[in-house]
């Protein structure tokens, strides 16, 4: 018996590889500073938590709806409508176990053998795999270190056709933690609002920014919210990557189409994580805000520290809690420095090539460590490159 063809498309994230790794030469004594993994180090809010512990008391352990707990879907609608400034009503939520369903049931659901998705590269690598898988075509929209790691927007305009089906937008940014900024959303706004195509913006990171202004999302632009798939979820905000919790927001009838797929996939999200989340989306906001003003402390620090090491040039990120630094100058390729990192430096990271062919030259750094070990690893990767 062999898998099916298609399997042979599918991808991987090179970021769990490699912490299996990084985890296999710590059985052997070696230290190892912990860089490679998308996940906030801080602990889930203490309300969160007695949430779920009370609803784990309440009986909440059986079946739910598919989409979501009515209360729960019309919070996030709440929430989305205030933060986006539009009208969402409860039809249009899709409660799903993390984030990635969200990308997963909308490709299934929409595209066909020949269709054309514009994503960003270097991207989150699960959008070039599901591109892959489903037998669409990939059009890699390179981000451009000089734009801050936002689109050539020429170079979008000449890749739309008549072809083009999806376009998968991604702001705050993985691997780059680039923002686009409101004016080149407005610009894709205008190419796309008399165009026959779905655009799924990912803002699971929209509220890790340090500037002033928040993130400015697609959905706002008029005409654009009817033909947008908002991704957001809790992993990142309020330090739940382990909770599995992530919700889509799209046209109501896009909605039910990914319903079915998730009642015939997972049948419901657990109803005592709703219930954390529910407390999470509606209850104090203290633990994220100061997750956040941490990052940029951290964030101010180990970029500075980047760009003092030689070979380096690391442009300062304005959201998420990654640092992308082009690493050309070193005179190694992105791939060779991230296994000598590891190897002999003890400093776990990603090669940019794993977000994509335009991320060669670069390297991923997950600065959702303590500040410590961050200026730690600075100095490893100093003596080391050097010696």
């Amino acid at each position: 018996m062999k898998l099916a063809a298609r399997m042979d498309r599918i991808g991987i994230e090179t970021a769990f590889k490699v912490l299996v790794e990084a985890r296999a030469l710590e059985a052997q004594g070696k230290s190892v500073i912990h860089l490679e993994i998308g996940e906030p180090d801080f602990e889930t809010p203490a309300h969160v938590i007695d949430a779920a512990k009370k609803a784990l008391d309440d009986g909440w352990t059986h079946y739910g709806p598919t989409a979501g707990y009515p209360d729960f879907r019309q919070a996030i609608a709440d929430h989305v409508s205030s933060t986006r400034g539009i009208p969402v009503s409860i039809e249009q939520v899709c409660v799903v176990p993390g984030g990635k369903p969200i990308m997963f049931f909308p490709m299934l659901a929409l595209l066909e053998e020949g269709d054309e998705v514009i994503y960003p590269n270097p991207g989150f690598p699960i959008y070039e795999s599901m591109i892959n898988f489903l037998g669409a075509k990939p059009v890699p929209m390179p981000l451009v270190e000089e734009r801050g790691f936002s689109f050539d927007l020429d170079r979008f305009r000449d890749s739309l056709t008549d072809k083009t089906k999806m376009v998968i937008l991604n702001s705050p940014q993985n691997p780059t933690g680039g923002v686009i900024p409101k004016a080149d959303i407005k610009a894709l706004a205008d190419m796309l609002r008399d165009r026959d195509v779905i655009i799924l913006t990912d803002e699971i990171y929209g509220r890790i920014y340090f500037d002033d202004e928040a993130p400015y999302s697609i959905t706002s632009e008029p005409g654009l919210a009817e033909k947008c798939i908002i991704l957001d979820g809790f992993s990142k905000i309020y330090a739940m990557t382990g909770w599995r919790l992530g919700y889509g927001v799209m046209p109501a009838w896009l909605a039910d189409a990914v319903n079915k797929l998730m009642v015939n996939s997972n049948s419901c999200t657990a109803s005592m994580v709703q219930r954390a989340g529910l407390a999470a989306i509606t209850g104090p906001q203290d633990d994220a805000v100061k997750m956040v003003k941490e990052f940029r402390r951290r964030r101010d620090a180990f970029v500075a520290g980047l760009n003092t090491l030689p070979g380096f040039r690391c442009q300062v990120p304005a959201g998420a809690f990654y640092a992308f630094p082009n690493v050309e100058g070193t005179g190694r390729t992105s791939k060779d420095l991230a296994r000598e990192l590891l190897h002999d430096a003890g400093v776990a990271c990603l090669n940019g090539e794993a977000f994509g062919a335009y991320g060669n030259g670069y390297i991923r750094f997950s600065y959702a460590n303590s500040y410590e070990n961050l200026m730690k690893a600075v100095e490893r990767m100093r003596r080391y490159l050097t010696k």
